[in-house]
């Protein structure tokens, strides 16, 4: 129609989901490392449909959440399909949480999307830790678990996955495992490569020899082994980071490597432990972060 965007136009009406909406972040000063990753993360649906719901959660103090909430409640509940927000409210709170972020140099990518999920996680596990300290547990006990770990979020739920770290003694042939959980998966690049191929570079498996040798608990003395690592827990939602700078010795310098990868629109991960669940989980391609220059 006549008011249609010239996006709606250049596309075309048809591939605009219904009550979807495309604005654009306005950059703040070398702040489109932060805009691209929040923009990744709103068309992740799992994880915007949480933030909205705690938009709608009696008013707590103001967080990084609330900012993010309000600034997704916002893109959300515009009457055009299409347009631009400034995102300043959550801008000014992050430059105010972390000093990292307080300049107007550009920043790591990877680096603020890990420092918003952790600090989501722990404005939500704070949370849950005051009101049960408010409130008596259905037994009429105050609750009074203080030690044990806090319970998993809903990050947690969407982005963790777990790895296990196998080693096997070449002696005796006892496999050892090591589980850590994940939000994100670091991945090495090389030349000519492909998604499938850097997640084969990762769980390929090393050899632990000469003064790397691994003890061995039924050896009971260093021997040589073969470790390799793989997925053990599949996440929701799978963020992988891929390493573009490396040091290089004879520079004495971190480079970047801007190699071209490619990547599938569904990846189905095959470097998975035999206990592994939901092994043949598909994952379809939602968003890529790149930064040029």
């Amino acid at each position: 129609g006549a008011n249609a965007s010239a996006l709606e136009k250049e596309i075309g009406p048809e591939q605009f989901p219904v009550n979807e909406h495309y604005f654009g972040l306005v950059n703040f000063g070398n702040t489109c490392y932060c805009n691209s990753v929040l923009q990744a993360l709103y068309f992740c649906r799992p994880f915007r449909d949480k933030v909205l719901a705690y938009k709608s959660q009696p008013r707590k103090k103001e967080n990084l959440l609330t900012c993010l909430a309000d600034l997704f409640h916002s893109i959300a509940t515009q009457k055009k399909k299409v347009g631009v927000i400034p995102p300043k409210k959550f801008i000014t709170r992050l430059r105010k949480e972390n000093e990292l972020f307080d300049n107007y140099m550009q920043q790591d990518a990877h680096e603020f999307l890990n420092y918003l999920l952790n600090t989501i996680a722990d404005i939500l596990q704070e949370e849950r830790k005051q009101e049960k300290q408010n409130g008596r547990l259905p037994n009429g006990n105050i609750d009074n678990e203080n030690n044990s770990p806090p319970d998993p979020t809903w990050v947690h739920e969407i982005f963790q996955g777990t790895l296990t770290n196998e080693t096997r003694c070449l002696t005796c042939e006892t496999i050892s495992s090591k589980d850590e959980d994940f939000l994100d998966l670091s991945v090495d690049v090389e030349q000519n490569t492909s998604i499938t191929h850097c997640l084969r570079g990762f769980s390929n498996t090393e050899t632990l020899c000469s003064e790397y040798k691994y003890y061995c608990e039924e050896c009971r003395s260093k021997q040589e082994a073969h470790k390799r690592m793989k997925v053990k827990k599949l996440p929701m939602i799978l963020a992988l980071h891929l390493k573009r700078f490396k040091y290089m010795d004879q520079l004495h310098r971190y480079t970047k490597l801007s190699y071209r990868v490619v990547f599938p629109l569904e990846l189905r991960l095959f470097n998975t432990s035999g206990d592994a669940t939901n092994p043949d989980r598909m994952y379809d391609l939602v968003a890529v972060v790149v930064h040029c220059g």
